[in-house]
């Protein structure tokens, strides 16, 4: 997991260079060992995302091709299909959302009549506080970029149980471990838990989430673990993928 997003951080400093970058700038620029700049360069030189010309690196076909619309269509359909299997295999929604210009978005859910996914009875983009999904966005950010986004979107009640003020929010935020599912029980919808695992890819927060009945709640931190083998185990294929 930690390869790929140091291949896509790569990949996205490559790409604000239009006249190229030597592997000495890249690593600086990603906080990498030059030494490990150099292995995942070479490596995706040989798989065609990234070009070498006289010491300098720019994106090659494969990541070029990236951004056709063809492209697009079938990396979504490669996010759909991930969820629908963990869906199937696990018995519970699963919802994957990105943290994308300053706003929460919830870019698929997979679902089923006898697992429903929570209805967004709330705007999801203005209760980030209140969910696991915007939780676990928010934690992947820093200090400024999470007083901005609370600067624009201030924590208010929700349920009885949503956290109360914006510093304690913070304060939860810090606490959290970087690997852990964030769990919520009941702070955006009455009789629902969640928990939300956080992916982060190059610089983009994305993570997947899902859902339980609070009679259920048991289930909840073994389905979230499952989740994250599943997701762990295929973050390699999805890495290109997650942005949509």
């Amino acid at each position: 997991m930690a390869s790929v997003q140091r291949a896509m951080r790569l990949l996205e400093r490559v790409a604000e260079h239009e006249y190229g970058a030597p592997a000495k700038q890249l690593a600086r620029e990603t906080g990498l060992a030059l030494p490990t700049a150099y292995h995942l360069l070479r490596t995706l030189v040989h798989e065609g995302y990234l070009r070498r010309e006289k010491g300098l690196f720019f994106l090659g076909e494969a990541a070029e091709r990236l951004s056709s619309r063809e492209a697009q269509q079938k990396r979504r359909s490669t996010v759909v299909d991930a969820l629908a299997r963990w869906r199937d295999a696990i018995g519970v929604p699963v919802y994957y959302a990105m943290y994308r210009d300053g706003e929460i978005e919830v870019m698929c859910v997979s679902d089923t009549p006898g697992n429903p996914a929570v209805e967004e009875w709330a705007d999801f983009r203005e209760t980030a506080h209140a969910h696991a999904i915007g939780q676990c966005l928010l934690s992947q950010l820093d200090e400024e970029a999470r007083r901005d986004h609370l600067d624009r979107y201030p924590v208010r009640p929700v349920t009885p149980y949503t956290v109360r003020d914006g510093d304690a929010l913070m304060k939860r935020l810090e606490r959290m471990h970087r690997m852990t599912p964030v769990v919520e029980r009941q702070e955006y919808a009455l009789g629902t838990v969640c928990a939300a695992i956080p992916i982060t890819v190059g610089t983009t927060a994305a993570t997947m989430a899902i859902s339980l009945p609070l009679h259920q709640a048991d289930r909840l931190l073994p389905a979230a673990q499952r989740l994250q083998d599943e997701v762990g185990r295929l973050l390699g294929s999805l890495a290109i993928s997650i942005s949509i």
